[in-house]
Parts: structure tokens; C-alpha cells; sequence
């Protein structure tokens, strides 16, 4: 960006960043932040720091007269601090191109005059959003959209030995050898440069190459003998260090036009990029015209730039150049399946195969036989069909609009085969396949597996309608009948066997360590299902295996069996011999699709069961069931039997992790109570200790724990908890027992009976439930209202 690069070079030239107090020399530059007070560095934007130093740059004051002049401002030394530091900063983010490095960077580099003109939205990139209109754009002018672009010369090229020499150019004479010098010279106004001790030397309007002639000349009638020639022992390079800036001028349909400075390396897509390039609504793309001295010397088509990096016509400017972007002539719209689709210009004797050139060429769905054209007449519009023989020599109009179509989802040689044949697919109908047999030939032949009795052919007809045609295609194959043609999007289907049949399957159920359901596998007996499911379990009985069998022959009338069975007898190396003298029992017995077969198990054989035994005994633990007879006090004398401490009255019992209320107090004296269960795989039981507590919960005012009394009742634990609240319902009382058990009140006209308490109880009291249908005082009083007035209507009536 051009500001940028001003603000870098000067920054290098002046050696120090005290030029950049220029901002606060101009009250002007100060109302043009918006009319406010003195501004602190922190206030002011980039873009402020910017403009001001546009402003100020010309004053032509010294760096001290320049900070005094703050100074007198009001900006204190800190704020000029604060100044240098921002522009600083300012530097760093500024990224120079490698053409437009400072002159300080190395001895002899090239710098550009600080006067150049910028393109007026280089400092509002961020701002620029994309257009996400689906609106056709000219072809070309997304080039001058860029604000990232800028076709700048570079600067660190060897100067073009054609470059013609004018005022505020500088020359770098270096001399070495036996005679050594170095001279700066600056071109003058008046086209001179002055070597000291000589007279003026007249280069402008030359070429760098006879402008360094010409000097080297009068540098040898001043001293240097011999100078430039071989043998001389004495050499001279001369180079352009600073270059000069020039002048041109766009006119015509460019987007902002003007005049602009450049380098004087400058191009002519240089310039146009500063005016923003043609107008994409009215300005042409092939017709630049570059007038120098009255006189067009170049015309520009930026298609050739675009579409062939043709840069012969981006010729180098001239100071007072003028560049003309003339009307365009013909725009016209290319859409459809082409790689870029635009609105291009065309010139005199185009062709459409050329505009498709533009476009670069069809897409690859593109429907190549025609393209449809709609075009303007005097008074309407018109439909033009142009085949792809017309595309070479059809001359395009204005406002022409082209669309190239898309191909048809459909093929017109293809025939399908699928099923069962070997390579099932698509072929393309053509000499040596236009029959069934010939297809099912070229797709390797038919599966084993096969129905030959019968195959179809979905047919498209003429009316795109589609219609089946069957036939017995064993007796195709075999030449009984005579083959059938093929016609374009035959599809031919051969059916598979397995295709025509319920899926066969076999199961294995019972005393087996994989109980599965496989795919039916012919010549597969029992043993064989067996292995397969992972063999016997350990309480298999081997010797009773049975197999149930679907009846498949249809007979007359209802059958009173409804499956056969048959039974086996296998040893566990899977060794079978037939059990009954049952039809097909025997060692060549083989399963049929659907059988069931059934490992029973032993009756004999069950896995152990374990009880667990926990709290005031005497040996704790998993205890195994011995017997099926075994109940809760066997597993208490089996566990060594009571604890002193063990509280029998709150012993709990779970069976499946469900606590059984259950009163075990008179099991170790009685064994025969009922309470005395038998025992479950996995049941529990635990004897705790005698608790002292009493918990009272529910609606009572003060829910808590209560140490158990022994002169203490129901209602002396509900009265150390507060009492009842309003909303108890206090004959629904009840208790649960540390066992498990529960006791509810008992209730006759206004007495009531409260359960006994034991030591680790938990006391309930259950609450109302809400009465949603309850009226509020308002809705009573309304309705007392109600009722008196009724009431007074009715006495006046009856007084009456």
C-alpha cells in the first residue's frame, strides 16, 4: 500500500522518527479530526496518523522547528514519545515490498520519489466483503478487485538499458581501479547533472546507456585518462539509484478517472490498477489505448494478460502519457456447463468457438450437440439453436446470451445384468453383444446357483413406459428357443435359488456353551451343530439330545403331530448312536433346514449356591447350600452360631436385594417357626446389634432421632419430636421394625391404638394430601355473597 511505502521511505531517509512530528505543525490537520480538542497520541488512528503526515509532509520545516512547533501546541515530551513509539509500530506492521526497500538497506539501492499517487481503497481492505450475488460478472474485472495487487515495478531489476533519462532522476557514478571517485548526481530541471569542477552535462531525454556514455566521456576530459577502456586499469559503473516520478492521465471508462504519478518504471497496468481498471459496466477490456504525443503507440488487451500472461503490450510509461479506455462494443453472457462463466467483450470477427475459448472451453457434463441461444430483434426476443458444427464460424451479437446445457442422465448403448451370474454389471450394447445369450457370455456365465426355469427383461419402450418379458432361459442356454436381441436399457435379471426360498437356518439351544442360530450347511449332523456351538457344558446330559423337525410333506386332511422328534445319545467325544429305534435315527442322521436341537441338562447337576451370612456371628461369610432342605437357622449353626451382642429382633433378611420383614426372634429356640425360610441362591442375612435409637419422621414439627426408653410409648416419641403438624394424618401412623416388619394404628369411633415400640424403630407419620379442589377465602366469600343475595331476592319475591 502506497502510504505505507511513503511512510517507511521517509522514515529511513530522515534517519530518525522526528519527522513524524509534522502531524501536530497544522491546525487544519487537527479540525479535520472531526473539530475536536487538542487529541493525546493513544486518541488518534492509524489512519489519522496517517493523513497528517500526508498533510505535513510538504511543509518543507526542519525536524527542530518541527518538534517547537508541537511543543507550542500543548504536546509535552511525553507525547512526542508517545508518537515515535506508535509510528514505530506502525513500521513494524508495515510489510515493504521487495521492491520499495529503503535506501538505507544497502550501498546503492534503488528507492521510489515520495509524491506517487495510491489507489484510494488501499486502506479499506478490511472492509471489503465479498459480493454474494449470483449475478453474472464481466470477465476481467475480479483483476482490479485485489486490493492486494498492485503490478508495482521492481525496483531491484538492473535498470533497462532502453530507460530514457529525465529531471530528479539520480545517477550513482562509482569509479575504481587506478583512479577511485564516487559522485551522486541529481538530473536538474533542466536536464543536466553537474560533475564538480565540470560543465553541466546534458542527459535528459537520453537512454541510461547513452547517458552513461556521455558521462564517462566528460569524466576522461576531466581527469580520468583512459577511463572505461581495456587496459586502463581504471573502471566506472554507472547505475540509477533514485528514480523520478511521472505524470499520466486515464480518461474514458476506467472507475476513477484522473491523473495519477507514478515511477517512472512505471507500466500501464500499473496505472490502471491505481484508477481501479475499466468500468466492468460501460469500459472495454481489449480496447486500452496508450497516447503519447497525440498518438496512440499501444493498444492493450487485457484478455491476452489474463488468459496468456501476455504482458508484450504493458509497455513502460512516458511522462504526460494518456491512457484511454474506449466503450466496450459487444458484451455477450456465456452460462451453463462451461469452466468460467461471465459476460465477455467481444471484438470485430470473433467467432463463438472463440468466447467458448474465453470460458475455457466446455465442463465436462456439457452437452456438446447444441448450444440454445437467446438474442435480441428489434422488437423481441428470439430462441437460435447452434449445432456443434455452427460453434466454429457463428459470429456472436450484442446482448447475446449462450447456455450450454447439461447431458441427459441416461446411456444410449447400455444394457444391464445382475443376479446370478458371474460378473453382474453394465455393458455397452454393440457387435458381439446384442443377445442374452451373448451377455450372459460376456458376464463369465451363470451361477450355480441359477433359476434357469425363468428370468426377466425390463424393457423401456418408446413411450418411456416399462414392461417385464419373461422366459425359460435353461432353455435359452441350451438352444431350445431361439435367442432374444437386446435393445438399449435392457435390464436382464437372473434369479438365484436362494432368492425364491425362505432362508434356511438350524438353532442349538440348551447345555451348550454357545446356544446360536446358523445358516443352514448341507450334510450337517448333530455332532457337527455341537462342535460348532462350543461343545457340552459341564452339566450337559450327553445321552438325551433331541431334534425337532418342521413337517414340510404336505397330506390330506389335519395332522395330529405337529413336529417330529428324535432323540440321540452322544458321549462327549461327540460320538453318536441312535437312542430309539426312530425312523432316521442313526449315525447317519443329517439335519434339515429349520431343526431345533436340545442339549438337555443333568438333573443331578447344578452349580453351587451360596448364601451370605454377616454381623453378630460368630464366623461371618459366603456359606454354600447344602441341600435343598437348608433354611436360616441351619446357616446360623453352620456359622458358628450367636454372637452375645446379636439382636435378633432386628435381623434382616433379603432375597434378591429385597429386605423380607421377617421376626426371627424365636427361630434359635423354636427352628420349626415359620419364619425359618428356606434358603435362595444369593440370599443375605444379617444380625446386627441392639440399637438405641428410635427415628420419628414425617409430619411431625420436629423430624429426629430419639434415644429408645423403655417406659416410653408411641406418643411420648411423637411428643419429643414436636408433635403433630397441621396436615398429619395421625391414624395412619405406623412403625417399621428394624427387621423389616411393619405395624400400622389402629383405629375404633374416637380411640386409637398406637404399635409397641422396639430399640432401632422407625416411626412414620404419613401427610394429607393436597386438596387442589379446596376453595380460597375469596371464592367463599364470593359465594356467601352469592348466597345472601339469592337469599334476599327470594324473600322480596315471596313478600310480595
Amino acid at each position: 500500500m502506497f502510504i505505507k511505502d511513503k511512510l517507511s521511505h521517509f522514515l529511513h531517509r530522515s534517519r530518525s522518527f522526528h519527522a513524524i512530528l509534522l502531524v501536530f505543525l497544522l491546525a487544519g490537520a487537527f479540525q479535520a479530526v472531526a473539530q475536536r480538542p487538542r487529541s493525546r497520541v493513544d486518541q488518534l488512528s492509524d489512519e489519522d496518523v496517517q493523513n497528517f503526515y500526508r498533510k505535513a509532509q510538504a511543509s518543507g520545516l526542519s525536524e527542530v522547528q518541527i518538534e517547537q512547533a508541537a511543543m507550542s501546541q500543548g504536546y509535552t515530551l511525553d507525547d512526542i514519545a508517545k508518537m515515535r513509539k506508535r509510528m514505530a509500530q506502525i513500521r513494524t506492521l508495515t510489510s515493504l515490498p521487495q521492491n520499495q526497500l529503503p535506501k538505507e538497506s544497502f550501498k546503492g539501492s534503488r528507492g521510489l520519489p515520495s509524491d506517487l499517487s495510491m489507489r484510494s481503497d488501499t486502506l479499506e481492505v478490511d472492509s471489503i466483503r465479498k459480493d454474494t450475488t449470483k449475478k453474472l460478472k464481466v470477465f476481467g474485472a475480479s483483476l482490479f478487485e485485489n486490493a492486494k495487487m498492485s503490478f508495482e515495478p521492481n525496483l531491484r531489476i538492473a535498470t533497462p538499458r532502453n530507460y530514457i533519462v529525465g529531471p530528479d532522476d539520480e545517477i550513482r557514478v562509482d569509479i575504481s581501479g587506478a583512479s577511485t571517485g564516487d559522485f551522486q548526481l541529481k538530473v536538474s530541471p533542466d536536464g543536466t547533472v553537474k560533475v564538480p569542477d565540470l560543465a553541466p552535462i546534458f542527459v535528459s531525454g537520453l537512454t541510461i546507456e547513452q547517458a552513461e556514455q556521455r558521462i564517462i566521456a566528460r569524466l576522461r576530459q576531466g581527469g580520468y585518462q583512459g577511463l572505461g577502456r581495456p587496459g586502463s586499469g581504471t573502471s566506472a559503473n554507472v547505475t540509477l539509484t533514485n528514480i523520478r516520478s511521472i505524470r499520466v492521465i486515464l480518461v474514458g471508462e476506467v472507475v476513477r478517472p484522473g491523473t495519477y504519478t507514478i515511477s517512472s518504471l512505471g507500466s500501464v497496468m500499473n496505472a490502471l490498477y491505481l484508477a481501479g481498471g475499466p468500468n466492468p459496466e460501460t469500459g472495454s477490456f481489449r480496447k486500452i489505448n496508450v497516447v503519447r504525443g497525440n498518438r496512440v503507440v499501444r493498444t492493450l488487451d487485457l484478455y491476452d494478460f489474463i488468459l496468456r500472461a501476455d504482458q508484450r503490450d504493458n509497455i513502460r510509461l512516458q511522462d504526460q502519457d494518456v491512457i484511454r479506455v474506449a466503450d466496450y462494443e459487444a458484451h455477450v453472457e456465456l452460462t451453463g456447463q462451461v469452466r468460467r462463466p461471465a459476460i465477455f467483450e467481444i471484438l470485430p470477427g470473433e467467432t463463438l468457438k472463440t468466447v467458448l475459448a474465453f470460458a475455457g472451453g466446455f465442463g465436462d457434463d456439457a452437452y456438446r450437440a447444441s448450444i440454445t441461444l437467446r438474442r435480441n430483434t428489434a422488437r423481441e426476443r428470439r430462441i437460435v439453436t447452434i449445432t456443434e458444427e455452427q460453434i466454429a464460424t457463428f459470429v456472436p451479437k450484442a446482448g447475446d446470451k449462450y447456455n450450454v446445457g447439461k447431458i441427459l442422465e441416461r446411456y444410449e448403448n447400455r444394457v444391464q445384468v445382475a443376479g446370478a451370474v458371474m460378473r453382474p454389471g453394465d455393458y455397452s450394447l454393440e457387435p458381439g453383444l446384442e443377445t442374452v445369450r451373448q451377455l450372459i457370455t460376456r458376464a463369465d456365465g451363470l451361477r450355480k446357483d441359477a433359476f434357469t426355469n425363468r428370468a426377466t427383461i425390463v424393457r423401456e419402450r418408446a413411450d418411456m413406459d416399462r414392461e417385464n418379458l419373461s422366459f425359460d432361459l435353461g432353455k435359452l442356454m441350451r438352444g431350445e428357443v431361439a435367442d432374444i436381441p437386446l435393445q438399449s436399457q435392457d435390464s436382464l435379471t437372473v434369479l438365484s435359488i436362494r432368492e425364491l426360498r425362505e432362508p434356511y437356518y438350524v438353532t442349538i439351544e440348551g447345555a451348550v456353551n454357545m446356544p446360536d442360530t446358523i445358516d443352514f450347511i448341507a450334510n450337517m449332523s448333530v455332532a457337527d451343530l455341537i462342535a460348532h456351538a462350543g461343545g457340552f457344558q459341564e452339566g450337559a446330559k450327553p445321552n438325551l439330545i433331541e431334534v425337532a423337525r418342521r413337517i414340510r410333506q404336505d397330506s390330506a386332511g389335519i395332522r395330529k403331530t405337529m413336529m417330529e422328534i428324535y432323540r440321540f445319545a452322544i458321549d462327549r467325544d461327540l460320538q453318536i448312536t441312535p437312542m430309539e429305534a426312530t425312523p432316521g435315527s442313526s449315525p447317519e442322521f443329517r439335519l434339515q433346514p429349520f431343526d431345533i436341537v436340545y442339549v438337555r441338562t443333568s438333573p443331578n447337576y447344578e452349580s453351587q449356591r451360596q448364601v451370605m451370612v454377616y454381623g453378630e456371628v460368630m464366623q461371618p461369610g459366603n456359606y454354600a447350600i447344602a441341600n435343598r432342605q437348608e433354611r436360616i437357622g441351619d446357616v446360623i449353626k453352620r456359622a458358628g452360631g450367636l454372637k452375645p451382642e446379636a439382636y435378633m429382633a432386628g435381623a434382616q433378611f433379603r432375597r434378591n436385594g429385597q429386605l423380607i420383614g421377617n421376626d426371627l426372634r424365636d427361630l434359635i429356640a423354636n427352628p420349626n417357626v415359620e419364619e425359618n425360610l428356606l434358603l435362595q441362591d444369593k440370599d443375605t442375612l444379617y444380625i446386627p446389634r441392639r440399637s438405641e435409637i428410635i427415628a420419628v419422621q414425617g409430619a411431625v414439627l420436629n423430624p429426629s432421632s430419639i434415644s429408645f426408653k423403655e417406659d416410653f410409648k408411641f406418643d411420648d416419641y411423637i411428643s419429643e419430636a414436636g408433635g403433630f403438624t397441621d396436615n398429619a394424618r395421625q391414624r395412619k401412623a405406623y412403625i417399621v421394625y428394624p427387621n423389616g416388619r411393619k405395624d400400622r394404628s389402629h383405629s375404633f369411633l374416637f380411640f386409637v391404638s398406637r404399635p409397641r415400640v422396639d430399640p432401632g424403630s422407625i416411626i412414620n407419620v404419613p401427610f394429607k394430601p393436597i386438596d387442589s379442589n379446596r376453595l380460597t377465602a375469596g371464592e367463599r366469600i364470593g359465594i356467601f355473597s352469592l348466597l345472601a343475595t339469592v337469599s334476599i331476592a327470594l324473600i322480596n319475591v315471596l313478600l310480595r
